[in-house]
């Protein structure tokens, strides 16, 4: 049974290439879709920093690079390529093949899945290891000089995990302390786009670390407007 549906689940996978093959259609050229792979990329991008996935900063660095990447897109490219139907043909055949032989060396279709209860315990287990193990870093970081540099890298890891894990507030409280060693413009953005996530909107306090952050920053910073865009919403 197992074989029939992977059977199933490749034609499914290779049906579009099938009709593209059998109606003689063209695919797009490079350049035409290398410019909706990046503009995808962009709205992806966007979508990560609303629903707080990413950092202000690295989203604004992410964007960059993705508009760079746009712009050479973007250029003059030679006529787009034509692939022909005996490729696609050959594909059809040898993807399901190729797939198969890696699939086969270590496959164990018939294995049974794990049950519900098992999978539940060891996902219980895994975040009361990581929770054992943010304790413990909390406790190292407790033993340190408040105003080393040592706690402060302690602080901003501590900040990356919690953040990680889902938990801004806590994210945010680390890298708040950490900027009280010693401050940094990134740092405070980030910290600031935190406590606004966490209000859904500009605190007061969040402001006064995005304009501190404005202040310290180089011009060419690559967040510099995605804060003063937060700083708008105050208007």
């Amino acid at each position: 049974m197992i074989w029939g549906a992977l059977l199933l689940l490749a034609a499914a996978a290779l049906a579009p290439v099938a009709w593209s093959a059998r109606h003689g259609s063209k695919p797009r050229g490079r350049q035409e879709t290398a410019i909706a792979l990046h503009r995808a990329q962009l709205a992806e991008l966007d979508r990560d920093l609303a629903e707080g996935r990413i950092a202000v900063s690295e989203h604004a660095t992410a964007v960059l690079e993705v508009q760079r990447r746009l712009l050479a897109a973007a250029s003059p490219d030679p006529a787009p390529a034509t692939g022909s139907r005996g490729a696609l043909l050959a594909a059809l055949v040898l993807v399901p093949l190729a797939a198969l032989a890696l699939y086969l060396p270590g496959a164990s279709p018939n294995l049974p899945a794990a049950p519900l209860a098992e999978r539940i315990a060891r996902a219980r287990q895994a975040a009361e290891r990581d929770a054992a193990l943010i304790d413990e870093l909390r406790h190292r970081i407790a033993s340190l000089d408040p105003k080393s540099d040592r706690a402060r890298q302690g602080l901003l890891l501590l900040g990356n995990v919690e953040d990680a894990r889902g938990n801004l507030p806590a994210a945010a409280d680390a890298w708040k302390q950490a900027l009280q060693v010693r401050f940094d413009p990134t740092l405070a953005a980030q910290t600031a786009e935190a406590l606004t996530r966490v209000q859904g909107h500009v605190t007061p306090e969040a402001a006064g670390l995005f304009r501190q952050a404005l202040a310290a920053a180089p011009p060419d910073a690559p967040w510099r407007g995605v804060v003063e865009q937060r700083l708008a919403e105050l208007r």
